[in-house]
Parts: structure tokens; sequence; C-alpha cells
């Protein structure tokens, strides 16, 4: 309520009236029985309208318009009545919204909001006992603290859509700068700033408008502080009720506490993930290949050409989901039947990925690191120090050319030092002149042929080891490329017409069924893609360890699909899958439903020790880490 407002005369100054908020030294306020009798004095004279109307608010009109009674509210008293009943109809919805939205959109059901929310009426008896100043300021901070938790609520269920976790508010926000950039790959720079800016105008508008609706709210509870009191009263002893007999509807317990469970999370997060990063060092202290010497270093594989190619988002959905596992488990079998009649063989299991939906390099390093990399501050945290990774060992032992296949590396990686590649080529460097297919900024079999041009096709080379990233299956999933003959692949031109003629991510975005049919799609083009080089290009040398980083988001797996991914070993030397046959991994591409797991950052040590100079006994796998 104004200064003005607060402190001008009545027009009939002979009734009661029941004006919130004095001057800051003014009397205190009335008790409940005078507050309501000059409630019921001031109701006769059209004073109430103006206080439900709005009262305290700086804006509502001009000073004199106040003295002269001549302001739209004293022009036109029932519409300013039903304005305000109306505003305050709003405000009680926004708060209850905000008290009882969950934090999944799974769980975004009607039901959610047909509870009581104990924070609710814990706030509303915190403003009703307070004097006028501090209820001022404590409706403010209340508002601000909603705003905040509504906004968290809202990460949460993008993370969980994108990531399947919550928000982290110690470690995530560097996330915001690589959200930055895939829109800026995905929708150009006009859009990612738009979108951008349209963010930060909720936020803002979020927090101002729940502040609002709570000093709002606070103020008719004492303007009516009896009948606010009784129903504060009825609401504690229903909400205890039902949790005493654990009174739920559709499955959701009415006697709500989602805001202060959230809370509850955060804070043990938040100590977590101080703590974590501590424990993440002397974890990452203990290197048993640390001192190893080079010449003893992947000695079962020396004068090999090895390749770990990482398949964009293939995850155990892709070959286990009755709405794709036929499809794609007939790319794998067929591709089974080309490679064998090219002389290789084939083991295959999954590995437990530390993250899903998106996070790809956090995979990245958890395989090659052999530790798990759950987080942006470990993954910071690993790549500059001197821990030996698994790429890193072929450069060690000084018996391989070492070399990454970056094509979604769009700007410098330095990074890439921990991996141990003596050469990068990222999207700058492969010599593509083709457009985009959304993210992904060249085409997975474009990205091999460049493999093929620039490494492991140059007459009179010594034994390679390559690291090499196929994008073509990373979200949106289209428009998605298809496979042409290695001839015609020239500068990537050619894929001009493949792109236009593609569908729009737009449109396959507007129904779940078609994200995850192009989904589908996008695998089988990878999968190809890499069956189809090693058929053309591999000889008795190669070996191909290729792997998923990761499973889709939820929208294509459903939720709790797990975050296990499909791995394969391809080799031409029988010798080359002898050292693995106490893995108990399954023949061919394709892991049955039965297949060994492991956790994926144990796989740098059990290859390290299977192809040393004896292959190393096969420890029971550990405990899964979600």
């Amino acid at each position: 309520m104004s200064l003005w407002t607060r402190s001008r005369q009545l027009p009939n100054t002979d009734k009661a009236t029941t004006e919130e908020g004095l001057t800051p030294d003014g009397p205190p306020e009335h008790s409940t029985d005078e507050t309501t009798a000059g409630q019921n004095a001031a109701a006769s004279d059209g004073t109430a309208v103006r206080e439900e109307a709005g009262a305290g608010d700086a804006t509502s009109g001009e000073p004199d318009e106040a003295v002269t009674g001549s302001g739209w509210r004293d022009q036109h008293p029932a519409a300013a009545r039903v304005v305000a009943r109306v505003t305050t109809a709003l405000a009680a919805v926004l708060v209850l919204f905000a008290l009882l939205l969950p934090n999944e959109l799974s769980r975004l059901t009607p039901s959610a909001f047909a509870r009581i929310p104990v924070e609710g009426i814990f706030g509303a008896a915190v403003l009703l006992v307070l004097p006028p100043r501090a209820r001022r300021v404590v409706a403010v901070l209340f508002g601000v603290l909603l705003g905040l938790l509504t906004i968290l609520n809202f990460l949460d269920m993008g993370f969980y859509s994108a990531l399947d976790r919550p928000f982290d508010p110690v470690l995530d926000w560097i996330l915001f700068d690589d959200a930055g950039a895939f829109l800026r790959d995905s929708v150009g720079e006009a859009g990612a700033i738009g979108a951008v800016i349209g963010v930060v105008v909720l936020v803002l508008a979020l927090l101002l408008l729940m502040t609002l609706a709570v000093v709002r709210l606070s103020r008719l509870m004492v303007g009516h502080s009896t009948a606010a009191t009784r129903t504060t009263v009825v609401l504690a002893t229903a909400w205890i009720t039902c949790v005493a007999l654990g009174v739920q509807i559709a499955g959701v317990p009415v006697a709500a506490r989602s805001t202060a469970t959230l809370v509850q999370d955060r804070a043990r997060q938040v100590h977590a993930g101080l703590k974590d990063e501590r424990e993440f060092a002397k974890e990452a202290a203990v290197d048993d290949f640390r001192d190893t010497p080079a010449d003893r270093l992947l000695t079962g594989l020396r004068g090999k050409d090895v390749i770990f190619a990482f398949i964009e988002s293939y995850g155990r959905s892709a070959v286990q989901d009755p709405a794709m596992a036929s499809q794609v488990g007939a790319v794998l079998a067929d591709g089974n039947s080309r490679l064998r009649a090219a002389g290789f063989s084939s083991r295959s299991a999954f590995l437990t990925s530390p993250t899903a939906g998106g996070g790809s390099w956090l995979a990245h390093s958890t395989l090659m690191s052999g530790l798990w990399i759950k987080n942006q501050e470990r993954y910071t945290s690993v790549t500059s120090s001197d821990r030996l990774s698994l790429t890193g060992a072929f450069q060690r032992a000084n018996a391989w050319r070492t070399v990454g296949i970056m094509p979604g590396v769009t700007r410098a990686w330095p990074e890439g030092r921990f991996y141990g590649l003596s050469n990068i080529y990222d999207s700058r460097h492969l010599g593509y002149n083709g457009p985009n297919f959304s993210w992904a900024p060249v085409p997975d079999q474009y990205s091999l042929s460049a493999f093929e041009r620039l490494e492991n096709g140059k007459p009179g080379r010594g034994p390679l080891m390559a690291e090499i990233i196929l994008v073509s299956s990373h979200n949106p999933w289209a428009p998605i490329p298809k496979m042409i003959g290695w001839d015609e692949l020239g500068d990537g031109s050619v894929y001009d017409a493949i792109n236009k003629a593609g569908k729009d991510p737009k449109e396959v975005w507007k129904d779940p069924s078609q994200v995850r049919t192009e989904y589908r799609r996008s695998i089988e083009y990878s999968l190809n893609s890499l069956i189809s080089y090693v058929e053309k290009y591999g000889d008795k040398n190669t070996v191909l360890v290729f792997l998923g980083d990761h499973q889709p988001a939820p929208i294509v797996t459903g939720d709790n699909a797990g975050r296990d991914v499909p791995i394969a070993i391809v080799a031409h030397d029988p010798a080359v899958l002898d050292r693995i046959s106490g893995w108990g991994w399954h023949d061919g591409l394709k892991p049955g439903p039965k297949a060994p797991v492991w956790r994926m950052d144990t796989f740098r040590d059990r290859f390290l020790n299977a192809y040393g100079p004896q292959p190393g006994p096969t420890p029971p796998p550990p405990t899964r880490q979600r």
C-alpha cells in the first residue's frame, strides 16, 4: 500500500476502516474484532473495494484522483470489485501451483494439485502472527523463495527429460554454456539469443509475480484475520489427519510436503557436491598403470590398427525396446553376416554409463580414465590431470600413431591432451563442405571416409590408434543422412540434397512416436556407416571397439530405462578375441538380455590387463553406481 493511500482522508470519515498498513510510526493494527467491524463499515462505502483491489500499489492512481475520488475504482466500483477478486484468486492459484508443482513431467497430473501443502499452512501461520513491518519483509522473502523453488522445479523437469536426473545447483551451471552452444548449432545465433532472452524474461516475471502474489495474500489474511486463522487451523488439522490415515488421490498423498522435501534434497545435494571434490581427488590418485613401463603396455595388440568408436545415444533401448529392437537387431544381424564374410568375428556386452540423455563427454572420459566421471567438476579435474587414459596408453607405448576424429568439436579443445592424441581432426579439419544435419556438423559416413583419406589409407604408414566420435545419432535426430557410395562422398556437397529432403526436427518433435522412430533410424544409419567402413576398408590388422556413450532422452526410452549401453569388439585376428575369452561376452554385435553388464569405469583396467604381457584375471563386476 502506498504511503499516499495509507495517509489519505477517506470520503466518509465517520465510518471506521481497517486499512492494514499504517505509516511505520503509526499506531498498532486493530484487534480482530475491530478489524472485522471496520471492514463491515468500509464495505458499505466502497473503501473495501479500494483495499482489495490493490491497496499498497504505488502506481494505483495519481494523488489528485485519490483525494477527489475520481479514480477508476471510484468511477467503476463494480468492475473494480471484480478485478480485485479475480486478481486475488489468481494470486492464490499461483502460490498453490508453486507449492504443489512436482519436479518431474511424469508426475505433472491433476491429482498432484489436489493436495494440501503443509508449507502453505506454515507460511500462513507465520504471517498471521508477525507485526506489520516484519510481516511485509517476510512476505517478500517468502515470495522470492517460492519463485526460486518454482524455477528449480522447472530446471529439474528439463534435466529429468534430457539427462534423466535432477539439476545440481552446485555443479551444473556450466552446462548452460553447452546448452547455448547446442541452440546455436541447431537453430542459429538469432534463435539462440531469442531463446535466452525469453528465458530471462520469464524468470524475472515469475519472481516478481510470485512475490506480489504472496504479499497480496498476506494482506488479505490480516484483513480477515479471524477467518484466516480458522481456515489455517482447519487445514492443519486436515493435513495431520491425512498423514495419519495415509489418504491418497490416484496414488498421490493428499498431505503434501513436496516443497520442504525439495529444499531438504537440495541441501543434501549441495553438501554432497562440495564433498565430492575431495573424495574424487583421493580416488583419482590411485592408478595401477601410472608407472607401467612402455614396453609392457598393450603388448597383445602390437602391430594392430585399433579404433575406439563412440556412437552417440546408442543405448540398451535401441537393441531391447520392442518398439525398435527388431529393426536395429536386423541391422546388427546383417552386419554380423557381412563382417564374417570379410573374415571378422565379434563379441559384445553392456557397460553402464555415468550419464543418460546427454553429457557424452562424461561417458568418454569415464571409459578412457577408468574413473566414474559423473559430473562436470570431475571431468574438469581428470582431463587436467596426468592420469593415464586408455588412448594415452597407446601413445605412451610408442608403438602407434594416435589420432582423433572429432566432428562434434567446433572450437578449441584443450582436453584433447588428456586423451594422448597426437593429431586431432575436428569439424574444421575434415574437408567437409556440406550442410549440418541439425546439431551434427558432419555425417558419420563422411567422418569415417575422412579418417580413411587422412590417416588409415595412407601408404607405408605404421600402426594407428584412433578415437572416432560418430554424431549423426545426436538429438534431435532429424534430418538424418543416408548411406551413399563411398566413392560418391567427395567434399560433402552431395549432402545438400539429402539434407533438404530430410524431415524438419520441429515437426518431428511434435509427436513422441515420430521422435522414437527417427532416433531408431539415426542409430541404424550410424551402425550401417561403421559396419560398411570395416567391411570395405578393414584388413587383418583391424581391431574395432565400438559402443554407445549413453541412453537417449526419456522421450525415447520412457522412465527408468537404466543407463546401459552396448559395446562390441570386432577383430580379424582370432588371437585378439581369445584374449577376452574369460570375459563371458556374447558372440556377435548384439548383446543378449543376459550379457554381462560392467560399469563403464572398469573397462580401462580390464582392457589393459587383457592386452598386457599376460592377460590378467577377470575381477567380479562391481556394484553399480547411479
